[in-house]
């Protein structure tokens, strides 16, 4: 029941003693009477709010710390601040005369999750799935049996009790036990017991033999159709084997030593841990539910495995078996999982569901990515590695873990490179790797670039497209991110207070801007809107937020799984804008800058594609006045294209000029620019050029030209004798921007 306030007896502490605790907010502070069966403490608050606390003696009271905040002028009170903290709070109390700490008061901190019991413990399970695929994989290294051993290692006791728990203390498990027991797999057997002779119908050679052998005989008479054959007595009673049903099977044997195996490992955790511990509550509670099931009379029955018939159809096929077969197997392997990463979600009672959402999105992606792309193998087998005693899961916060892949469906071959906290440094200017501001790690990271070159030259000439994941547990809903209606000054308070929503999606723009050959940013969280917001007009590049609920049967996956297919289908467009401006990217950055600070006319409406050193500038000969005139009038400039001196090579830049600079013999510097229009130069042949009114023997490269009016380009005269090809009448191109360089 939700209250305000809350009383929580201390009387272990001392007599009388209880800690009041007030909620500044309704619906905050609990307690719970099922609690120690999740084991979790009776009393409850909630992540997120703030609580006032009292000891009933002023000689009793907290000290401060990260959720601590004492008040400065009475010892006894202060303010508890879980923030995002969630799990089992022990907070140490001390007394006032000795400064020593005399006990403790636990806390549950709830998540604002309403199923946050659910998810988490569907999130360990199925981590331990994929840790148990992962280990039955044919080309695994992992060979070795190793007998957990519960009076080592007692930092990871919590951890590794938590991961069996997510494997027998389930309801699948418990339905499955249950299945079994209602509808178990039996066997005819034959049993042997003493019978009277005449009781026996067909006679088989067993039964004949002890005719001769057995005690306690008959005789026979005389007249007896045995006795003309030379038997003179038959016994009174024999051995005869009848047909009954039983129970007693391979495959229940290995149901009951799989109890018995749970139960005993259990049994092992209860005695090394502390009495009366969150580890020992728990432990207690799933001892007592496999005596349950063990103690159901259909076991009494069975005996005790010599053979485990693992490969039975029985075993791995009918209901209830398959599935007590499958949590052996998980449970295994949990038994002896050692996971660095799991300090970061199980420490000091710590349930870090956050944190454990992030590690099952890591598997959850994977899954999707084995579908799409060859994984690598070896990847794969790295993530869990044997060592003297144990399994270890190659999975840490802070710990770069990457799985590498290829895409080939023939039209285009790429490497995919999926990456688990992988750091963008700063590391360098471009074309550089890496952040270009400070350095950054996402969650996750799909890398695409073509096969056939390395990542490093990929990064080099703009191939490689990156697209990062975060994982954020703690949103609900996208309006908590992306509020289109948001009010900016409600948002500017927001941020001075420290509660600012769109946080998150503004570190989505950090890494699509700060790292480069990013493409897309998006927010992975458990909620059900899937938003993508196009930079563009393709897929690429975006920013967007993908629901990823903790489900076994609508988990949200396909949106995401989508558009991963949807982004694959982009790489194999090889006219994609994308594509385009990637290379303009490198083609820019690949030169190095120059410098123009010259009036030019501006870059807007018919003239928006003006970029000074894109565009190429014909510098060409004049023979004189009446050459000069030649082309005012007609409007055309001639070059010659054949080998003789004053031709022109026919390349893309002499091709693609859109200016005219003229000069002739007597001038040092020239003020006669033209436009060239048209579709590009035409070819005259002497009989056209004659018609035109120039007298020649030879064919003419003509280039349509008119006045340039641009007030930028009045009264301005280039020094086109210091351009570095300039050599004598021979026409030849440069760019307007190393034109605009030789204003005098």
């Amino acid at each position: 029941m939700a209250k305000i306030e809350l009383e929580i007896p201390l009387d272990s502490i001392e007599k009388g003693l209880f800690l009041k605790i007030r909620a500044k907010a309704s619906q905050s502070i609990f307690k719970v009477e099922d609690a120690e069966d999740f084991g979790e403490a009776t009393f409850q608050i909630k992540e997120g709010y703030f609580y006032h606390y009292q000891f009933s003696n002023p000689s009793f009271y907290f000290e401060n710390d990260e959720i601590i905040e004492k008040d400065p002028f009475v010892s006894y009170q202060g303010r508890i601040t879980p923030n995002i903290y969630v799990g089992t709070l022990n907070i140490p109390v001390f007394h006032k005369e000795t400064g020593e700490q005399i006990g403790a008061v636990s806390l549950e901190v709830q998540s604002s999750k309403t199923k946050y019991r659910n998810d988490y413990r569907f999130m360990l399970e199925s981590i331990t799935e994929h840790c148990t695929d992962l280990l039955m994989q044919v080309n695994s290294p992992v060979s070795q049996n190793f007998e957990p051993d519960f009076t080592k290692g007692s930092e990871t006791l919590y951890q590794r009790f938590t991961f069996i728990k997510s494997v027998i203390d389930t309801e699948e498990f418990n339905e499955a036990v249950h299945r079994i027991i209602t509808s178990p797999n039996s066997a005819w057997c034959r049993i042997s017991e003493e019978t009277d002779i005449r009781n026996i119908g067909k006679l088989k050679n067993y039964h004949v033999r002890q005719f001769l052998t057995r005690s306690q005989r008959t005789h026979l008479g005389e007249s007896h159709s045995l006795y003309s054959k030379g038997l003179s007595s038959l016994p009174a009673r024999i051995h005869s084997d009848l047909k009954t049903e039983t129970v007693d099977t391979a495959e229940n044997r290995f149901i009951k030593h799989a109890l018995q195996s749970f139960l005993k490992l259990c049994n092992d955790i209860k005695t090394a841990v502390k009495q009366g511990t969150r580890i020992d509550k728990e432990v207690t509670a799933t001892i007592e539910k496999l005596e349950q099931h063990l103690h159901h009379t259909f076991f009494a029955e069975i005996s005790r495995a010599q053979i485990l018939k693992l490969n039975s159809p029985i075993l791995q096929r009918k209901e209830g078996y398959r599935e007590v077969l499958k949590a052996w197997l998980m449970f295994d392997l949990a038994a002896r999982l050692v996971w660095k990463g799991g300090e970061d979600v199980y420490s000091s009672g710590k349930k870090d569901i956050a944190t454990l959402y992030e590690y099952w999105l890591f598997f959850t992606l994977l899954d999707v990515l084995k579908e799409l792309f060859e994984i690598s193998p070896k990847d794969l087998e790295d993530l869990i590695k044997p060592t003297n005693d144990h399994l270890s899961l190659q999975l840490a916060m802070g710990e770069k873990r990457s799985i590498r892949g290829i895409f080939d469906q023939g039209i285009r071959k790429l490497r995919v490179n999926f990456s688990f906290n992988r750091t963008f440094s700063n590391n360098g200017d471009h074309p550089a790797p890496g952040s270009w501001t400070k350095s950054m790690r996402p969650d996750y990271t799909l890398s695409f670039w073509p096969a056939g070159i390395s990542e490093e030259m990929a990064e080099k000439e703009e191939l490689i497209v990156h697209i990062h994941f975060d994982a954020k547990y703690k949103i609900d809903n996208l309006v908590q991110i992306i509020d289109q209606d948001q009010d900016l000054n409600k948002e500017k308070k927001e941020q001075i207070q420290g509660t600012y929503k769109n946080v998150d999606l503004l570190k989505m723009h950090a890494y699509k801007d700060a790292i480069r050959r990013t493409g897309g940013a998006y927010i992975l969280y458990p909620g059900t809107e899937t938003s993508e917001r196009k930079g563009f007009h393709e897929i690429l590049p975006g920013l967007g937020a993908f629901p990823v609920r903790p489900s076994r049967t609508n988990s949200g996956i396909e949106d995401l799984k989508s558009f991963i297919v949807r982004v694959i289908d982009h790489f194999l467009n090889r006219a994609s804008q994308r594509e385009h401006l990637a290379f303009r990217i490198f083609d820019i950055h690949n030169t190095d800058p120059e410098e123009l600070k010259e009036p030019l006319p501006e870059a807007y409406g018919s003239n928006r594609s003006f970029i000074p050193s894109d565009i190429n500038v014909l510098v060409g000969y004049y023979k004189g006045d009446n050459h000069l005139k030649w082309i005012k009038n007609k409007k055309y400039y001639n070059i010659r294209i054949d080998d003789r001196k004053g031709a022109i090579p026919l390349t893309a830049s002499e091709l693609s000029a859109k200016y005219l600079l003229l000069h002739t013999k007597t001038e040092e510097l020239s003020g006669r620019l033209y436009k060239i229009t048209g579709n590009g130069p035409k070819v005259f042949s002497k009989e056209k050029m004659v018609q035109e009114g120039y007298p020649t023997k030879n064919s003419y490269l003509i280039f349509e030209v008119e006045e340039d009016n641009s007030p930028e380009f009045q009264k301005v005269k280039w020094d086109f004798r210091s351009l570095e090809k300039f050599e004598g009448p021979n026409p030849f191109t440069v760019t307007l921007t190393e034109l605009m360089n030789r204003v005098v």
